[in-house]
C-alpha cells in the first residue's frame, strides 16, 4: 500500500511536468488520465483505510481513514474536473491559445497535485505549507482569462486567503508551544505526537490555537465573515477551476481544521471546539441562505451555496454525536460531486448563452437538452431532495443533532435550510425548464438557428460525460453506500470523537 500512496503522490505532479511540455493538444488527455488514475488509486486505498489501518511513510506521508475520505472527494472531482475541462475549454488558436492551454492545464494539475498532497502530510506544518501552494496557484488560475473582474477578483482572493493562512501559520506555531512542556525539546507536528500527547498540553494554549485555526482555515473554507473572496472567485474563474475551488478546495481547508479539532477535543474537551464550529456555522448557514434568495448570477449563486454547506457541515461537528461526524464527512463527499456538477452545467450554459445572468436565459433545457436537465438535476441535489447523497447526509446530521440534545440548533438548521432551498432552486429551475431562449442570445452563444434563437445542441460530450458521472455518484450516495465506504466513513467519525483512536494499527 505504500506504493500506491506513493503513486497517488507522484501521479499529479507528473502531469504537472507532462501537460507543459507535450504538444498543447496533449494536455487535456493527460490531466483526464492523472485524475482518473489518481481517483483510481485512492479508491484502492478505501479498504485498508476502512479497516482502520494507518500508513505512515516516514515522517512525511501518511494515510488514515480521515484523510482518506477529503482524498476521495478530491481526486474524483479531479477526474471528473479534467474530463469537463476537455470539452470546455476552446481549442488554442495561434500562440496566445497555445500559451494560455499550457498554463491552464500545468496550473490546474499543479492545483490538483496540492490538493492531493494536503490530506496525506504527516503533521500540521506541512499540512499548512500544502495548502498555501493551493492558494497560489489557484489564484492564478482564477485571473487567467485576464479581464479586469477576473484579476481584481484573484487579488481580492490572494490579499483575503493570504491573511487568512497567516493566522492558520500562527495557530501551527502556538499548537507548537503547547505541547513543548510536556515533549520537551524540540518535536515534530505529526499527528501521532500531537494526539498522543494532546491531553497533557496547554489548555489556554490549544484553545488559541484552534480558534486561529478556525479563522485561519475557515477564511478559505468560506465561514462566515471570512468568506468575502469566494463569490467573486468562484464567479470570474474558468467554470472548471469553480468547480476545484468549491467542490475540492473548501473541503481540503475543512480537513485541516478537522486535524486542529481532533487535538483540541482531546487537550481541553468537546464542549470549547463545539461551540466555535457552531457559531461560525450558523452564521454561514444564515447568511447564505438570504444572499441565496437575490442571487441572479448562476455562478455566484452556487458560489453561495457553497457557504451554506460549508455552514451545514460545521454546525454538524458542533453536535458531535457519531451519527452527525459520518453525516458530515458523507456530505464532504455528496457535496464534492453535486457542487462540481452543478459548475459543469453552469459552464455549457455560459458557452452557450454566452451570460451568467439567470435573466437571459430562458429554456435551457430546449437548448442543452442534456447538460441544462442535469444541472437541474444537480441543483435539486444541492438542495438536499431525494434520492441523493445531501438528503442523506444532512438527515443524518439532523438527526446526530436531536439524539445529541442540540434541537434548537437543530430547528435552526431545518429552518435556514429550508429558506436556502427556495433561493437555490427557484430560480435555477424556471431558468432551465420554462420560456424560450431570447433572439438576442444568439449574438452571444454558438449558433444559431434560422430562427435567430441558438442552435439546439450539446457544447461538448465530454461536458455530459463528467457531469453524468457526477449525478452517479450522488445517487450512489444516496442510494446505497458501499459496505467499504460506510465502514470507511465510520472509522473517519470516529476518530473525531473524544477519546477516539486514530487507527486500528500502523503500518
Amino acid at each position: 500500500m505504500h506504493a500506491v500512496i506513493v503513486a497517488l503522490f507522484v501521479v499529479p505532479l507528473v502531469a504537472v511536468v507532462l501537460s507543459y511540455v507535450v504538444p498543447v493538444k496533449v494536455g487535456p488527455p493527460v490531466s483526464a488520465v492523472a485524475g482518473i488514475a489518481s481517483f483510481g488509486l485512492c479508491v484502492a486505498l478505501v479498504s485498508t483505510a476502512s479497516a482502520g489501518t494507518e500508513h505512515a511513510l516516514g515522517s512525511f506521508l501518511r494515510l488514515d481513514a480521515l484523510s482518506e475520505v477529503f482524498l476521495l472527494a478530491t481526486t474524483f472531482l479531479y477526474a471528473a474536473t479534467a474530463v469537463f475541462a476537455s470539452g470546455y475549454l476552446e481549442r488554442p488558436k495561434g500562440a496566445a491559445g497555445e500559451r494560455y492551454s499550457r498554463r491552464f492545464w500545468a496550473g490546474f494539475n499543479l492545483f490538483c497535485a496540492a490538493m492531493v498532497a494536503a490530506p496525506l502530510m504527516n503533521g500540521l506544518a506541512s499540512l499548512w505549507v500544502a495548502v498555501e501552494v493551493t492558494t497560489v496557484v489557484s489564484a492564478l488560475l482564477v485571473a487567467i482569462d485576464g479581464t479586469d473582474e477576473a484579476i481584481e477578483a484573484s487579488w481580492k482572493y490572494v490579499l483575503i486567503a493570504s491573511l487568512g493562512l497567516s493566522l492558520a501559520l500562527f495557530a501551527t506555531i502556538v499548537m507548537y508551544y503547547a505541547g513543548s512542556s510536556f515533549f520537551a525539546g524540540s518535536y515534530n507536528l505529526s499527528y501521532t505526537n500531537l494526539l498522543s500527547g494532546a491531553s497533557h498540553f496547554s489548555p489556554g494554549a490549544v484553545r488559541l490555537a484552534f480558534v486561529l485555526a478556525v479563522l485561519g482555515f475557515g477564511t478559505k473554507m468560506g465561514l462566515v465573515p471570512m468568506h468575502t473572496w469566494l463569490p467573486d472567485a468562484h464567479s470570474e474563474a474558468p467554470s472548471p477551476v469553480s468547480a476545484l475551488l468549491s467542490g475540492a478546495l473548501l473541503a481540503v481547508c475543512f480537513y485541516a481544521i478537522l486535524r486542529y479539532f481532533q487535538v483540541t477535543v482531546r487537550a481541553v474537551g468537546p464542549g470549547f471546539p463545539r461551540a466555535l464550529m457552531a457559531g461560525f456555522g450558523v452564521a454561514s448557514l444564515l447568511l447564505a441562505a438570504l444572499y441565496l434568495l437575490s442571487q441572479r448570477d448562476m455562478k455566484r449563486l452556487f458560489a453561495y451555496s457553497s457557504v451554506e454547506h460549508m455552514g451545514i457541515i460545521a454546525i454538524g461537528t458542533s453536535f458531535g454525536a457519531p451519527i452527525a461526524l459520518f453525516g458530515v464527512l458523507l456530505h464532504v463527499l455528496a457535496h464534492g460531486a453535486a457542487k462540481g456538477t452543478a459548475f459543469f452545467g453552469a459552464g455549457s450554459v455560459v458557452r452557450k448563452f454566452g451570460t451568467k445572468d439567470m435573466d437571459k436565459v430562458q429554456g435551457g433545457a430546449s437548448v442543452l437538452p442534456w447538460s441544462a436537465t442535469m444541472l437541474v438535476a444537480a441543483v435539486l441535489a444541492l438542495s438536499a431532495l431525494p434520492p441523493f447523497g445531501i438528503f442523506r447526509s444532512e438527515f443524518l446530521v439532523v438527526e446526530g443533532g436531536l439524539s445529541s440534545g442540540e434541537d434548537a440548533l437543530s430547528a435552526v438548521l431545518v429552518v435556514l435550510v429550508t429558506v436556502a432551498f427556495f433561493g437555490l432552486s427557484w430560480f435555477t429551475t424556471q431558468t432551465m425548464l420554462t420560456g424560450a431562449p431570447a433572439s438576442e442570445a444568439a449574438t452571444r452563444g454558438a449558433a444559431a438557428g434560422k430562427d435567430g434563437t441558438l442552435a439546439r445542441g450539446e457544447v461538448s460530450p465530454w461536458i455530459v460525460v463528467a457531469m453524468v458521472a457526477g449525478l452517479a455518484a450522488l445517487v450512489l450516495l444516496g442510494v446505497h453506500l458501499p459496505g467499504d465506504l460506510t465502514a470507511l466513513l465510520r472509522h473517519a467519525a470516529s476518530q473525531l470523537l473524544p477519546g477516539g483512536t486514530s487507527t486500528r494499527g500502523v503500518q
